[in-house]
């Protein structure tokens, strides 16, 4: 497949802010672009994780209907995306045909035997990343080397809220930044094996 069509341009346009979220998050990340019967489901990295298993990965996916009937698997640079989606005009993105390769492709979150856990407001979504992020700025001084900031952000983000149901943080870090919270709504946990998954009406964000 060479091109995806959104069917209509503002569903393309929502493509494109999802995209330029993550960008601001990792300017250097991708996108991995699945096409099956007809959805689009788009994932991202928030987090990278560690050892071969990608413990603590932090996973942002959106799944769309798309006027496609081929399949695709492609993880292509947020660059080159970028540069597809600038031309405009048109509902219809053409993949970019030179893809990357980065660890958390490899991670297939399940598809099915999600367990509700319970429900957190999107507010207190949104506080517990704003807590987050101010705690890693704080702890973040001009002077501190690479290493130590990466340890702080690894045990902010990896650490679980006080909320009930309680979540890793980074899934809080995940929705926030990537705009699925949604203002006066809920945002529905489910879990399945090693896997956690906070659920809105704009998209998921899962942590393993």
């Amino acid at each position: 497949m060479s091109s995806i069509d959104f069917g209509d341009e503002h569903a393309l346009a929502d493509f494109a802010t999802f995209v330029g979220r993550a960008r601001q998050v990792r300017a250097d990340g991708a996108v991995r672009l699945q096409v099956m019967g007809g959805l689009l489901l788009s994932t991202v990295a928030v987090l990278d994780g560690s050892g071969l298993m990608g413990e603590g990965a932090v996973l942002g996916l959106r799944v769309v209907p798309v006027a496609a009937t081929d399949d695709l698997d492609a993880t292509v640079s947020f660059a080159s995306i970028g540069d597809r989606l600038a031309r405009g005009g048109s509902a219809v993105l053409p993949v970019p045909p030179v893809t990357v390769s980065v660890p958390w492709a490899g991670l297939a979150p399940p598809r099915g035997g999600w367990e509700p856990v319970g429900s957190l407001p999107c507010s207190d979504v949104d506080d517990i990343a704003r807590q987050g992020i101010s705690a890693v700025a704080e702890g973040s001084p001009a002077t501190a080397g690479g290493l130590a900031v990466e340890a702080l952000r690894r045990r902010v983000w990896g650490a679980m809220s006080d909320t009930r149901p309680p979540i890793v943080a980074g899934l809080a870090l995940g929705a926030h930044v990537l705009g699925f919270t949604v203002a006066g709504s809920a945002a529905s946990v489910s879990a399945n094996g090693r896997w956690t998954r906070l659920s809105t009406s704009q998209g998921h964000v899962l942590v393993r």
